[in-house]
C-alpha cells in the first residue's frame, strides 16, 4: 500500500516517449505555423493525441511551446557534448560535428522556421534561451583551448559562432552550411 505522501508515481518509459513525441510534433507545428498561429488542436492532430490528453500534459500553449523549445536545445547540448568529448577525433572534424548539431540541423524550409520561432520568442523561453548559448560557446571555447591554447580560444569561438550564424543566413542546405564551415574551421583552428 502507497503512502498518501508518496506523490504521483515516477513516469515509466511509455510516458516519457510520448511526451517526447508530442514536444517533437509540437515543435514541427510551430514550426509550420508560427508560434501565433499555431494552435493545441493542430499540435494535437500532429501527435496523434487528443487535445483533451494534450492539455492533460500542458496547461498551455506557452508551457507547451516552452518545454517543446527546452527539449530541442537540451537534446542538441547533449549532442554537441557528447562529439566534443571524443577526444581521439580530430577537433576540426568535431568541430564541425558540434556545429551541425546546434545549426546545421536548422537550415532548410522547415526546419529554418523552426529556429526562427524560437528566435521570435525570446519571452516566452525564460533563461533556457540564454544559458544553452552560453553553454554552447563554453563548450566550443574548452574544446579549442584544449588545441590552441586558453588565450586564443575564446576569440576563436566567438569567431566561428559568428561565422555559423551568418552562413545559417546564406545556406540553402545543409551541405552548403557544412562545406563552407569545414572551410573556417580550418582555417581559425590551423
Amino acid at each position: 500500500m502507497s503512502s498518501p505522501d508518496a506523490g504521483p508515481p515516477p513516469p515509466t518509459v511509455v510516458d516519457t516517449a510520448r511526451r517526447t513525441l508530442v514536444l517533437d510534433s509540437a515543435m514541427v507545428t510551430f514550426a509550420r505555423f508560427g508560434y501565433r498561429k499555431a494552435s493545441m488542436e493542430e499540435v494535437a492532430r500532429a501527435a496523434d493525441i487528443s487535445r483533451p490528453g494534450l492539455y492533460f500534459l500542458f496547461s498551455s500553449k506557452e508551457t507547451l511551446f516552452r518545454a517543446a523549445v527546452t527539449q530541442a536545445l537540451e537534446r542538441d547540448i547533449a549532442a554537441v557534448e557528447h562529439v566534443l568529448a571524443e577526444a581521439q577525433r580530430p577537433l576540426q572534424e568535431r568541430l564541425v560535428e558540434a556545429f551541425d548539431h546546434w545549426a546545421g540541423r536548422y537550415i532548410g524550409p522547415l526546419t529554418r522556421d523552426v529556429a526562427a520561432v524560437i528566435e521570435a520568442n525570446p519571452d516566452l523561453l525564460g533563461e533556457i534561451a540564454e544559458t544553452t548559448p552560453r553553454r554552447f560557446e563554453e563548450l566550443i571555447t574548452d574544446a579549442i583551448a584544449v588545441a590552441s591554447g586558453q588565450d586564443a580560444a575564446p576569440l576563436v569561438a566567438q569567431t566561428m559562432i559568428s561565422t555559423s550564424i551568418g552562413l545559417k543566413h546564406q545556406a540553402e542546405s545543409r551541405e552548403f552550411y557544412l562545406d563552407r564551415l569545414k572551410v573556417a574551421i580550418d582555417l581559425l583552428v590551423r
